[in-house]
């Protein structure tokens, strides 16, 4: 009998069969999505107060906060959803819905009302 080595997290690999690759493959690029979208809402709160632009103070920092509190959001939709996904297709299930994605573009329309105020009264 063949020993199976440990895999982290072993929750997630301790159920079920082993999927088609292809399918790991593809959970794992989606967290791969959302780490670069974490990186680049995060980058972009930065640079939007780093540089000003001249927009009125107040709500150009209001949305640059929402857009870090989005970005750092978003590595802990990565990795749950990562998890609930393999899981599920181990265990031959639905695929579970991403639980943060409607939070954090609901984010970004605020950050967007947030500028066009910032532009307006500026």
């Amino acid at each position: 009998m063949t020993r199976l080595r440990r895999r982290f997290p072993a929750r997630v690999y301790e159920v079920g069969d082993e999927p088609d690759p292809r399918f790991s493959l593809a959970n794992e690029r989606t967290f791969l999505a959302w780490i670069r979208t974490a990186l680049a809402l995060t980058a972009g709160g930065v640079a939007l107060e780093a540089l000003g632009l001249g927009l009125q103070p107040g709500l150009r920092l209001a949305a640059s906060v929402v857009l870090v509190v989005a970005g750092t959001a978003c590595p802990l939709q990565a990795w749950v959803g990562w998890m609930r996904t393999e899981r599920a297709l181990r265990q031959n299930r639905p695929l579970p819905s991403p639980m943060l994605s409607l939070p954090i573009g609901i984010a970004v329309v605020v950050v967007g009302v947030l500028l066009l105020l910032a532009i307006a009264f500026r």
